[in-house]
């Protein structure tokens, strides 16, 4: 079996390296001829994943239909800003493809306010289409630390064939039908990490985090069900698991991108000079737009959103929601 990794970010590699250690035949795409010359030179993504060898039997390329040719499942690891223009000026190359597709992006398609499988969908037209997610920070999965996710599936025969071929001896893979909540859970959690993180920067404490957690886990539910996700979902890996690791690991970019804010860097400058994508920065907009969309309250978003994009101060944000009307849990 051939699989396609579009996207040589920490994640994407790590998946490459996983499915490789599999016995898989594996090619990893870039957008960038340079940074794959840079990973052929190295044998390691010293941009994405330092420190982590890549097999050499991985095949290594920029060129797309290289990548894709002869594959039986293409996993779409592209930062969800740049999806749609990606697989829209690839759609011939992946349609002619007889493989399905793993989404393992985490965001919200900013214009549209569609989930990552959406935007695919529109692009590829009617193929299978399932998404990965959960708590697997990128850099503890390379050192094979026990990790579980989820995969998501409206066809649970093709779930069940994604979590066959993912699963490892320390990658545990679940199934779900949920599709809606596995995404909006793996795609809200971000901003939840930087209101975390940027709570850190302040040096509050452990009460803090535990009340930013658990009622960021209420938004992320209340605007779940309102879009038909199931409740259930986000108690699970996808949703409260991916927010707690997200929250708490030190290796979380958007933890330590807010916990920089927090300590008074500015947001446009952290965002100007970060090599990896910050998903949560990008959401926090498009929650907020989704939030105005169903009539729907989120408080900690919303100030997240405005820290980052309205100049607001770290400390007025954080007395804007501690003074909030008083209400019932």
């Amino acid at each position: 079996m051939k699989i396609s990794v579009l996207g040589d970010g920490g994640w994407g590699t790590t998946l490459a390296i996983l499915l490789k250690n599999k016995g898989f035949d594996v090619s990893l795409w870039s957008a960038f001829k340079e940074d794959i010359e840079a990973i052929k030179k190295d044998g390691e993504n010293k941009k994405f994943l330092a420190g982590f060898r890549i097999p050499k039997t991985v095949q290594l390329t920029d060129d797309m239909y290289a990548a894709c040719e002869g594959s039986n499942l293409i996993v779409l690891a592209i930062p969800s800003r740049f999806l749609r223009d990606i697989v829209t000026k690839n759609k011939k190359i992946l349609r002619e493809s007889q493989a399905g597709f793993v989404s393992v992006a985490k965001g919200i398609e900013g214009k549209t306010l569609k989930r990552m499988s959406e935007v695919a969908k529109e692009a590829l037209g009617d193929r299978d289409i399932a998404v990965l997610s959960g708590p697997s920070i990128a850099p503890e999965v390379a050192r094979g630390i026990p990790t579980a996710v989820v995969v998501a599936s409206e066809d649970e025969i093709f779930a069940r064939k994604v979590s066959d071929i993912f699963r490892a001896e320390r990658f545990r893979v679940y199934t779900n039908k949920d599709v809606i909540g596995v995404e909006l859970g793996g795609a809200f959690k971000n901003v939840i990490a930087i209101a975390s993180g940027i709570s850190d920067g302040l040096g509050f404490g452990a009460n803090t985090k535990a009340a930013i957690l658990t009622r960021g886990l209420t938004e992320m539910t209340r605007l779940g069900l309102v879009m038909g996700a199931s409740s259930e979902t986000f108690q699970g890996l996808s949703g409260l698991g991916d927010m707690i690791t997200t929250c708490i690991s030190p290796e979380g970019r958007n933890h330590k991108f807010g916990e920089q804010i927090g300590k008074g860097n500015k947001p446009e400058f952290l965002l100007s000079k970060s090599v990896m994508e910050i998903e949560g920065a990008w959401t926090s907009a498009a929650a907020v737009e989704l939030g105005k969309k169903y009539n729907i309250e989120l408080p900690i978003t919303q100030q997240v959103h405005a820290v980052l994009f309205e100049n607001k101060s770290p400390l007025l944000a954080v007395n804007e929601l501690m003074t909030r009307e008083p209400k019932a849990e």
